[in-house]
């Protein structure tokens, strides 16, 4: 049966006649946003294309969500099919982004009728429809001014004035005029959007630069004081804060700072039982003094903790605090809401047991039942409380073992009242729930970068993450160690397996953090186990961090040529590069004109030497050209001649190499 004329659905489905498609930044069919960083440039792209050999244009649209208009960007063709457009976002927040193509008739008249005219055919009816083509790009309402009408005006009075002539030559003129490049720009920008096809609407997120580019030093403020019988105050840690500054961190991320419980407080070592004065593990949050919106008595008072936040402020440093959602047994919340918790038959409440590992020091919530909405938004409210004392940055406590839902909503209610917070997901956990908690919300992400060790399994781990669809949601912290996690590999290592992982973690990732101890080489374990032993996370410590054999100097290193370059300022900037030994990682980043090419010696054992390829052809050159390189670590200049050259890397004096290279051109 033919369908009506006017058949809504034909209708629609033949408007819509160019694809788009195969959009860099659609997750999941635009499910979840896309992340970006605000004020930065960055790439997106999609495949458009039509049937036949039209001409066709497209454009990028983007707004702040919720505003009304889109704003509209044009985008350039690369190669097969593929089109590309730069865009700045201006401030963080979400965003919502789409796409339009449409055949451009003008183009298309433009590019044949070059083509009749260049094989000497006449083009008299030729020209007289690219006359009405004009004509009806001033009849289109919206998209061209007064002075946009009245140029076409003016050239069509032009042409009118050259038709009078007959012959080749007056057509050629004709032809000049109205086939203009700047004709052709004007009519792009004011022309009828023949078959306009729009693609749905995606969202974005747009966050702070902290959220990608940060240098994390973590420290228990309790151990502070220089005195294992003094509990550190938050007037010790504001004490502490030119050395974190001098390190060259950004941000001091501090494990709870809550009330801890005394009910199966744990003692030393993760005993079952304290002693007399032991203070416990701060992740047992909950006493009579308060929960999560309280401090810790010994740390310090509200005004106390505002001096810090400014005075950390002054030193150029952000506090991130942890949030944690389990508690002690002597949170208030069990008795104000014991609808939250979980309840054995006996009437006892149940624990947060994972055997083999015991933690009778804490028990968990239930995010449903009768504890939905309540405790939702009690969860929320512990966060925005912790806003309204300046903190913006919250690193998540174990977040793959609460629901994705709950995650996605508060988040979500936070960040639409203060989009600069930024949220870092602690979760050594399966690949893809890792993926999922990134693509909720979460700015920042754990990772197995811990783990990874050989040249192998870094390169396969790194190209996974800066190369497929998960750069665009998933923005890795590269933790070297955590007072949970007390790598095999460093207490294996010694002093040059520190400095190896430092300098991967500094310069591989946008984001590394740094738990205090790892500057002197801390790595004494519970024997069989990647915990560490005198664990700060059960007892104070004094920590020498002058003592011999300490990592300051390649600390301070690493941090200013973050901040220096440019190239080590990005994520998915990152290339593997050949060099000829398996214990040798080599790879480098670019930004611009700012190219760092870095060695790094994987074994902490043994000299390594090893022939590397320089990467002329970043460059466009030649195998046997010459560069100009700087030492980045010494501060020498000099010339690699060829594309070969050899080095080697000793793990006792220094386990790593980094280059500058200069492209020709290019002032050193």
């Amino acid at each position: 049966m033919q369908a009506a004329v006017g058949d809504p659905t034909l209708q629609s489905l033949a408007a819509d006649r160019l694809a788009i498609e195969g959009v860099s930044h659609e997750i999941d069919g635009g499910r979840f946003a896309a992340k970006v960083v605000a004020g930065e440039p960055v790439e997106i792209e999609a495949d458009i294309f039509s049937d036949g050999h039209d001409e066709i244009d497209a454009a990028f649209l983007w707004r702040p969500r919720g505003a009304p208009e889109f704003s509209e960007l044009p985008m350039t063709f690369l190669v097969n099919d593929r089109w590309s457009v730069t865009a700045r976002f201006p401030e963080p927040g979400d965003y919502e982004i789409s796409f339009v193509a449409w055949r451009d008739l003008y183009a298309t008249w433009r590019k044949e009728v070059t083509k009749k005219h260049a094989a000497g055919q006449p083009i008299a009816l030729e020209l007289e429809e690219g006359r009405q083509l004009i004509e009806a790009a001033m009849g289109v309402e919206g998209r061209a001014g007064r002075e946009d009408k009245q140029r076409l005006k003016d050239l069509l009075k032009e042409d009118k004035a050259l038709a009078k002539d007959t012959g080749a030559d007056a057509e050629a003129a004709r032809f000049a005029r109205l086939g203009a490049p700047e004709v052709l720009d004007l009519m792009q920008a004011v022309g009828p959007r023949t078959n306009l096809t729009p693609y749905k609407v995606l969202p974005l997120h747009v966050d702070r630069r902290a959220a990608a580019f940060s240098a994390w030093y973590e420290i228990m403020p309790r151990s502070q004081s220089g005195d294992v019988n003094r509990h550190g105050t938050f007037d010790d840690v504001i004490a502490r804060l030119p050395y974190v500054r001098d390190l060259g961190f950004d941000v001091l991320y501090f494990p709870p700072i809550h009330p801890i419980g005394k009910t199966n407080r744990k003692g030393r070592n993760n005993s079952l039982t304290a002693q007399e004065g032991e203070p416990g593990s701060p992740y047992a949050i909950g006493a009579p003094e308060g929960g999560h919106d309280a401090l810790h008595p010994e740390l310090g008072t509200f005004d106390d903790f505002r001096r810090l936040m400014d005075a950390a402020r002054d030193h150029g440093l952000e506090i991130a605090l942890d949030f944690a959602i389990q508690c002690s047994p002597d949170h208030p919340w069990i008795r104000e809401h014991p609808e939250w918790f979980d309840w054995r038959p006996d009437g006892s409440i149940k624990f947060a047991e994972n055997p083999p590992k015991k933690y009778e020091d804490i028990v968990n919530v239930h995010f449903y039942r009768d504890a939905l909405p309540g405790l939702w938004y009690a969860l929320r409210d512990v966060v925005l409380f912790w806003v309204g004392h300046g903190v913006r940055i919250f690193r998540v406590d174990n977040p793959h073992t609460k629901p994705f839902p709950f995650w996605e909503w508060m988040i979500a209610e936070v960040r639409n009242a203060h989009p600069d917070v930024i949220f870092l997901a602690e979760a050594f956990t399966r690949p893809k729930v890792m993926k999922r908690l990134a693509k909720i919300g979460f700015a920042q992400s754990y990772s197995y970068f811990t783990w990874r060790n050989e040249k192998a399994e870094i390169t396969e781990y790194l190209t996974e993450l800066t190369q497929e669809e998960c750069r665009h949601y998933m923005r890795p912290n590269f933790f070297v160690n955590t007072p949970d996690i007390n790598p095999k590999f460093l207490q294996t290592s010694g002093r040059p397996g520190f400095r190896t992982r430092l300098v991967l973690a500094a310069t591989l990732g946008g984001n590394y953090g740094v738990y205090n101890g790892y500057e002197i080489c801390e790595a004494a374990p519970v024997p069989g186990k990647e915990e560490y032993l005198n664990s700060e996370k059960y007892e104070i410590r004094v920590w020498d961090m002058d003592q011999p054999g300490h990592i300051k100097d390649d600390i301070r290193l690493m941090n200013r040529l973050r901040a220096e370059h440019p190239a080590l300022q990005g994520f998915d900037n990152l290339s593997f590069y050949h060099a000829g030994n398996d214990q040798v990682l080599a790879y480098g980043k670019q930004a611009g004109d700012d190219f760092v090419l870095i060695h790094v010696n994987l074994d902490p054992h043994n000299v390594q030497s090893f022939q590397f390829e320089v990467p002329l052809w970043e460059f466009g050159l030649p195998d046997d050209a010459s560069v100009e390189v700087r030492d980045l670590i010494h501060g020498n200049s000099f010339t690699w001649h060829g594309k070969y050259q050899w080095l080697e890397l000793d793990p006792e004096t220094r386990p790593y190499a980094i280059w500058q290279i200069f492209a020709p051109g290019v002032p050193r």
